[in-house]
């Protein structure tokens, strides 16, 4: 039987990542302290890696595939293929930012002006050629963590990720620049690539998997409504496509159906009761293919 080993990241995005895939149609199981996740996929083998070492083991061929970060794909320069970019993060459904920060009181604004200051970061590698790249030779000095309270005694500038800047702010830091915008990516190893039937198990994947995160804001939308107000309904109803219509068993009568942005409903309710709609339903969804 084929087998396709799939790696699925540690840390933090590990829970947003189980709950897509369970939305996607996988249900994953995990044991205290397992780094072997169970599928209910027989084709499927998964392992729980660090997405900082997720390109390497995919690259390198341990791995088919894999989810991970874009920045620890470039971060790595990983020679993988990108199957799909999945708009999750941790945090969120937005990407999140590497950013230079520097203490409140410091007078720098510019990164021109950290040339040959002391910068610490998890994402030495593209953060160095990021700075060369612009003209600016800085020491860059990797850091375990809790980066954001390095500054000003351990270092006079951070690169570090952020979704809302909360953090940095909390710990008197103020961002000067944005360097690198990261979404979560789905990548596999460049043989396996070229293999039919894992390509076409990955692309597969992909498809649920986009589906489910399609799906995330929208909703369905039921209703029953009189045959003549058909086309006053349809025209302030938003939609992927025409609205899917049946008719009742009362010849006057129709069903509509359709899928919407969730934020337009609470407005949109009321509107479609006073223009004749009875029997509103609005219901969740798990995946919307395009």
């Amino acid at each position: 039987m084929n087998i396709f080993k799939l790696g699925l990241p540690k840390g933090s995005l590990q829970e947003p990542t189980f709950d897509i895939f369970k939305k996607a149609g996988y249900r994953l199981r995990l044991g205290e302290r397992s780094y072997i996740p169970g599928i209910d996929d027989s084709e499927i083998e998964c392992l729980l890696i660090r997405a900082q070492e997720m390109g390497h083991y995919v690259e390198d061929g341990v791995l088919d595939a894999g989810i991970t970060g874009q920045d620890w794909v470039l971060e790595y320069e990983s020679d993988v293929e990108e199957i799909t970019e999945l708009l999750y993060a941790r945090g969120g459904f937005s990407p999140v930012k590497w950013v230079v920060a520097v203490p409140e009181e410091s007078d720098i604004t510019d990164i021109s002006q950290l040339e040959g200051k002391r910068i610490a970061t998890e994402l030495v590698n593209y953060s160095r050629r990021y700075f060369e790249k612009n003209g600016i030779n800085a020491k860059f000095e990797f850091s375990w963590g809790a980066t954001e309270v390095k500054p000003p005694k351990l270092a006079d500038a951070i690169v570090d990720v952020t979704v809302t800047g909360s953090s940095l702010r909390a710990n008197k830091l103020r961002i000067i620049k944005v360097i690198l915008e990261s979404t979560t990516v789905l990548i596999m190893n460049r043989e396996s690539f070229k293999d039919t039937w894992k390509r076409e198990k990955v692309e597969n994947i992909a498809m649920l998997l986009q589906g489910a995160l399609n799906a995330e804001f929208k909703v369905g939308l039921k209703m029953n409504l009189p045959a003549e107000k058909i086309e006053e309904i349809t025209s302030i109803l938003p939609s992927l496509h025409n609205p899917t219509i049946s008719h009742l068993k009362d010849e006057n009568w129709v069903a509509l159906e359709v899928v919407i942005d969730e934020t337009e409903v609470r407005k949109l309710i009321p509107v479609l009761k006073k223009a004749g709609a009875e029997g509103i339903i609005e219901y969740p969804l798990n995946k919307v293919i395009y």
